[in-house]
């Protein structure tokens, strides 16, 4: 799961090791997320809940499971954005000129002092290694389409392709995965920048 919808998702502005409080709308898709999960039988009593150690995450996993045990992990961290931590598009492209990347993953690429997708894929697939078993996790865009690219063993390339939104649980085993939206709530952010 990615966390819920937050003001700096609303604005455009890309996070990183930044944070900012999840919106009305992630709130209710924190919600609505851990209702699904939970009318299909999945709970943290049945599966051990992991999440980022950023407050959006938290702030997600704490309404859409109330009381749980969380077990966080910085390796679930959103990518380091560097300078362009804050910022919104518009902003980024005045001090910093470039091409008009239609790919995200071209962006991210080039961003000053941001963390390598290399370094991402390192932390997630230890991570993934660590596991004992199936489990929930709640982290972020980036860090989520390396973590399932990783799981499905498509190598680093295969992050480009995974799907992106807000409000979604992402369902992976082995050679196969499906996307689930949650239960009375609209998805948001397909295919987005994840900021």
């Amino acid at each position: 799961m990615r966390h819920g919808e937050t003001e700096w998702n609303r604005e455009g502005r890309f996070q990183g090791a930044l944070d900012s409080p999840l919106t009305a709308l992630g709130r209710a898709q924190a919600v609505a997320m851990g209702c699904t999960l939970t009318a299909r039988g999945v709970t943290p009593g049945s599966h051990p809940l992991w999440v980022s150690p950023q407050g959006r995450a938290i702030a997600t996993a704490a309404l859409a499971f109330p009381g749980a045990p969380l077990r966080s992990d910085p390796r679930l961290a959103e990518i380091g954005m560097g300078q362009w931590s804050g910022l919104r598009r518009d902003q980024i492209d005045i001090r910093w000129p470039g091409p008009p990347e239609q790919d995200m993953f071209a962006l991210y690429a080039r961003c000053p002092d941001g963390e390598a997708f290399a370094a991402v894929w390192a932390r997630v697939a230890a991570f993934l290694a660590d596991l004992t078993g199936p489990a929930i996790i709640i982290s972020h865009g980036m860090t989520s389409r390396f973590l399932r690219a990783c799981a499905l063993g498509l190598g680093p390339d295969g992050a480009a392709d995974m799907p992106g939104g807000q409000g979604v649980i992402h369902h992976l085993r082995p050679g196969h995965a499906a996307m689930i939206p949650a239960d009375g709530l609209p998805a948001t952010g397909q295919g987005a920048n994840p900021l």
